[in-house]
C-alpha cells in the first residue's frame, strides 16, 4: 500500500444491529459493509465453519468531506 492508497481511507462507524458502535476504516466509501460472526457448531459437524452475515448500508444523508465518520446503518432486511 503506498501513500496515495492510505490517503483515501477514512473513519466509519456502524449504527444498530449486532456491531453497533464498531469503528473501522473504509476506502472509497463502499455502499455496503458486511460483518460476519462465527457461529458455534455441534461436534458432529467436522471441518465445518458457519458464520452469520450482517449487512450495513452507507448513510447517504451525510455530506461527503465532513469531519464526522462515514456512517453505516444496520439493514435488518438483508439476507
Amino acid at each position: 500500500m503506498d501513500a496515495e492508497d492510505t490517503a483515501s481511507w477514512e473513519a466509519a462507524v456502524l449504527d444498530g444491529g449486532p456491531a453497533h458502535g464498531l469503528r473501522l476504516r473504509v476506502a472509497g466509501r463502499p455502499a455496503i459493509v458486511q460483518v460476519t460472526y462465527p457461529c458455534a457448531v455441534e461436534q458432529s459437524a467436522e471441518n465445518v465453519k458457519v458464520q452469520a452475515l450482517f449487512i450495513y448500508r452507507r448513510d447517504t444523508r451525510r455530506r461527503a468531506g465532513g469531519v464526522q465518520p462515514v456512517r453505516y446503518g444496520f439493514d435488518a432486511a438483508s439476507p
